[in-house]
């Protein structure tokens, strides 16, 4: 009998954590070209497809590679995403127009949508669970060190050699990362006869699609009633598709695994911690340059201290999770959160920046515990043939939380600021779209500065007041399992074993 080769552990690892490294720089980076890439290909008009048909097609095809990964294996189906990725990677850096581009996208986002759930799924494959979390959260600190390096290689890239470069870079780093899986990643796959599930594959991506379009211009007043449509239409196939789903043997959706509560509850809090944490990341930087006249460098920095506790928060999920339930991890975490954003609510208009910088290390070590938490337990309660597609499912939440979330603040942010407007004749809404870029703030007469400033400020303390309101309803939601103590001990030995 031949014996079965043995994974590489460590270079397996450093594979999933530059892939991941790669598809979390890829989201920033282009950001920082953007401007040099409408200006050669032009089509302002629909820059903004760049963005979203890349999160759009990640999110869509995420839960789609997880339930594939436990069908066919996780190798292949990374495999086939990387390379999809390095694809239109190659394709975005030789694109002549801004169609051409967006189409490149498409394909790259839909290779990204296998390498964010199948990373995370590999670690928990070839880890024991005493050393999955901190794993787990070092591989989703890539997402915070992006945000630092992104901007800084972008700008580098664009001036030194050509926006093109911002995608080619890809390929090479995209290729390595492939020989390292197909070499050194070896599994186990046992054959399945049951036949998959296209009806259902169809009929998730419809309404993911449709829920993904809805979600993203429901804050714009202009398209908001077609995204009351969208978001209808999406339900009509959901109900379907629950429908479709009870009658197959081997289901893209599982429906079981709502019926699992600590899966349930963990992925709930996904989805609203994950809203939090967007608008942490979009708004605390805009306070720092709108209401305390910082420079963009400097207003990106007030996270930095995030990024970096949350690794510790991460390492202690680690040490926790093998020795006390999930819900008190997460409940812990929940209070770091809501007491980071009850300092947010509370510090006066003129507030220093070390202040800032204080609370967001507090924020970051709730993050690191409660996301780490969230992704180890998702694994753990559910069998082994299902990890993948528990995996992908705790990766969409998070998707679905963010791009909810940004649709509320934004609605919320330009519900106070009118008002504010209002309540001073003398400023428009042009001069506050000034005031929001430091670059542009200085042209405003003095005696405007202020004023404006504390518009700013009122409509960020809505979005934390947001905030506040969606941990608090975390927080209510984990006490749901919280109740069920012995079924959390069940859950605990599972995940031991």
């Amino acid at each position: 009998m031949k014996k079965q080769k043995q994974t590489n552990v460590s270079l397996v690892t450093i594979a999933v954590f530059i892939a991941t490294f790669m598809t979390a720089v890829e989201g920033t980076i282009v950001s920082t070209a953007m401007p040099t890439i409408v200006s050669d290909l032009h089509g302002l008009n629909v820059m903004n497809w760049v963005f979203s048909i890349y999160l759009l097609m990640s999110a869509v095809t995420t839960p789609i590679y997880g339930k594939l990964s436990d069908r066919f294996g996780r190798k292949r189906l990374l495999t086939i995403g990387l390379l999809i990725f390095v694809i239109g990677s190659f394709l975005c850096g030789i694109s002549q127009s801004m169609l051409e581009l967006i189409l490149a996208r498409f394909l790259q986002g839909l290779g990204a949508g296998a390498i964010q759930p199948l990373t995370y799924t590999v670690l928990a494959d070839i880890y024991p669970l005493e050393k999955r979390a901190g794993m787990i959260g070092l591989n989703g600190s890539s997402w915070g060190i992006a945000s630092i390096v992104a901007p800084l290689l972008g700008g580098f890239i664009v001036e030194k050699l050509s926006w093109h470069w911002v995608f080619a870079i890809n390929i090479p780093i995209g290729l390595l990362t492939i020989l390292l899986i197909q070499f050194f990643l070896h599994e186990h796959i046992e054959a399945k006869s049951s036949a998959i599930d296209y009806r259902g594959i169809v009929l998730l991506t419809l309404t993911l699609v449709l829920l993904m379009l809805g979600l993203q211009n429901l804050s714009n007043i202009q398209h908001a009633g077609w995204s009351v449509v969208l978001l209808l239409i999406s339900a009509v196939f959901l109900g379907i598709l629950l429908k479709v789903e009870q009658q197959q043997v081997d289901p893209i959706l599982p429906l079981k695994l709502f019926r699992n509560r600590a899966f349930v509850v963990q992925n709930l809090d996904m989805l609203l911690i994950a809203g939090f944490l967007i608008g942490f990341d979009t708004y605390l930087p805009i306070w720092m340059q709108s209401v305390l006249g910082l420079q963009p460098s400097m207003g990106g920095f007030v996270v930095t201290p995030s990024s970096i506790v949350w690794l510790l928060g991460s390492y202690l999920s680690g040490k926790f999770v093998a020795k006390y339930p999930p819900h008190s991890i997460t409940a812990g975490a929940l209070l770091f959160l809501i007491g980071g954003c009850a300092a947010y609510l509370l510090i006066p208009f003129n507030t220093s920046f070390s202040v800032f910088l204080i609370i967001s290390g507090f924020v970051g070590f709730g993050f690191g515990l409660s996301i780490t938490t969230s992704t180890v337990t998702s694994q753990s309660v559910v069998t082994a043939d299902e990890v993948g597609t528990a995996t992908s499912f705790n990766t969409l939440a998070r998707n679905l939380g963010q791009t909810l979330m940004v649709s509320i603040f934004g609605i919320v942010m330009n519900i106070v600021m009118a008002h504010g407007v209002q309540q001073h004749p003398s400023l428009t809404a042009a001069m506050m779209n000034k005031m929001i870029n430091p670059a542009t703030a200085g042209q405003l007469p003095a005696r405007y500065l202020v004023p404006a400033r504390k518009i700013v400020f009122a409509g960020l303390r809505g979005i934390f007041i947001v905030g506040m309101i969606i941990l608090v309803s975390a927080f209510v939601i984990n006490l749901w399992d919280w109740r069920s103590k012995k079924l959390l001990i069940d859950y605990q030995k599972k995940a031991t074993k």
